[in-house]
């Protein structure tokens, strides 16, 4: 009789947790992106001024998270600590780099793919400077997945700032906080697919099980 999504979130909040899985889980559960499952994702990082920024995202896009036919991760170039895998850049022959993957090329439905995530800080910031931190993670999609923000795929940032850390960013230091809010949500993308798990029926292989080390 009402939509119920009030509630959801509400309930949502009330079980919030500081740790919480990653992977085929949450929202990410049944996430699948060009030839591999994908998943929820998370990633974080403390400025040198003091201020943390981080991600959260489902990833159930259309494009591909991995260069060409490699295991290589687009979103390498950010990865700390080894945390989808440390293989870094690919190396060497590059024939299949370039290579176009998408999710069911011959049967894409524009309600079935979508990158959705959030980006938060502790910083203080006005609601037009959170709005362009909403803006310049969206970088971080197009750094994580290969093609992105097609017309297929729904694509969405929501951002937040809680204040708590008492700073204010000046010009300079807001560049550096944009430019960090792509790189971690690049890195949540990653993580979520890094740590989906296989079940029964699954359309796709997950990354650990195409690529074991």
């Amino acid at each position: 009789r009402f939509p119920p999504y009030r509630d959801l979130g509400f309930e949502a909040a009330q079980n919030a947790k500081k740790s919480f899985e990653l992977g085929s889980v949450g929202a990410g559960f049944g996430a699948l992106v060009a030839g591999l499952k994908g998943g929820l994702g998370t990633a974080s990082l403390v400025l040198k001024n003091g201020i943390t920024i981080a991600a959260l995202f489902a990833v159930n896009a259309l494009g591909n998270p991995l260069i060409g036919s490699s295991s290589h991760f687009h979103a390498a170039h950010f990865e700390k600590a080894a945390e989808f895998g440390g293989l870094g850049l690919p190396k060497g022959d590059t024939e299949d780099l370039d290579h176009l993957a998408i999710k069911f090329r011959e049967s894409v439905s524009p309600a079935s793919n979508t990158t959705i995530g959030i980006v938060a800080t502790d910083a203080d910031l006005s609601k037009s400077d959170t709005k362009r931190l909403a803006i310049a993670a969206h970088d971080g999609i197009a750094r994580a997945i290969w093609p992105a923000h097609t017309p297929m795929d729904g694509d969405l940032v929501f951002a937040l700032a809680s204040g708590k850390s008492g700073k204010r960013p000046d010009h300079i230091s807001s560049i550096d906080l944009s430019a960090h809010a792509a790189s971690v949500t690049a890195r949540a993308i990653a993580r979520g697919i890094y740590e989906a798990t296989a079940a029964e029926g699954d359309l796709f292989p997950v990354y650990q099980q195409k690529f074991p080390r």
